[in-house]
């Protein structure tokens, strides 16, 4: 039995979530009907942490076990033949029986883009936020800072959700400018609000 690790891009935008729903497209389940037509083998896709409808990924981590004798190099450009073009397998690597992707999970880095510049882009309109009002770039690293250490953060809890505690600690709290106007915030944790 081999143990696949899987590097994943995807677009969220026409998913509802990471995680297998019935009667609703995700990107689990998505994944998980490529590999069996691959390899005619049922498994059970594990990933670092689950999106939410709508959400991107660049570098999610998911593993599976496979008895399949597909080269390594070859599973991601067999996989990406029968996923949409929303979802891209960017790396496969066989990893020892014991990792898990969540399990295993270091950190995680959340990405949120605000374009700062006078319009609205057509094209990235589903990847960042458009505020036109110029922001102050200096206060917002400011601000981002109190954000670092362990804080409660029950007021973003979503509601019926299965999660304990709603205390969690990010490592890192950084906000930058780039050259064409985007704002970026990013938050490093091992999980993120519930």
């Amino acid at each position: 039995m081999r143990n696949i690790k899987l590097t994943i891009e995807y677009d969220g935008k026409d998913f509802n979530g990471w995680q297998k729903q019935p009667n609703k497209l995700n990107i689990q389940g998505t994944i998980e009907k490529a590999i069996e037509a691959v390899t005619s083998e049922t498994v059970e896709l594990n990933a670092s942490g689950r999106t939410d409808a709508g959400v991107h990924a660049l570098g999610q981590i998911a593993n599976f076990k496979t008895n399949s004798n597909i080269p390594i190099e070859k599973i991601p450009i067999a996989l990406n033949t029968k996923l949409k073009k929303s979802i891209r397998i960017i790396k496969a690597e066989e990893v020892e029986e014991r990792f898990h992707s969540r399990l295993n999970c270091k950190k995680k880095t959340y990405r949120y883009v605000i374009n700062n510049s006078e319009f609205a882009s057509a094209i990235y309109r589903n990847l960042e936020h458009h505020i036109p009002q110029k922001l102050d770039v200096e206060k917002m690293k400011l601000a981002a800072k109190y954000f670092e250490g362990e804080h409660d953060f029950k007021a973003f809890k979503a509601s019926g959700t299965s999660s304990k505690s709603s205390v969690r600690t990010i490592y890192e709290a950084k906000v930058y400018k780039t050259e064409n106007n985007r704002i970026i915030i990013e938050l490093t944790r091992k999980r993120f609000f519930i």
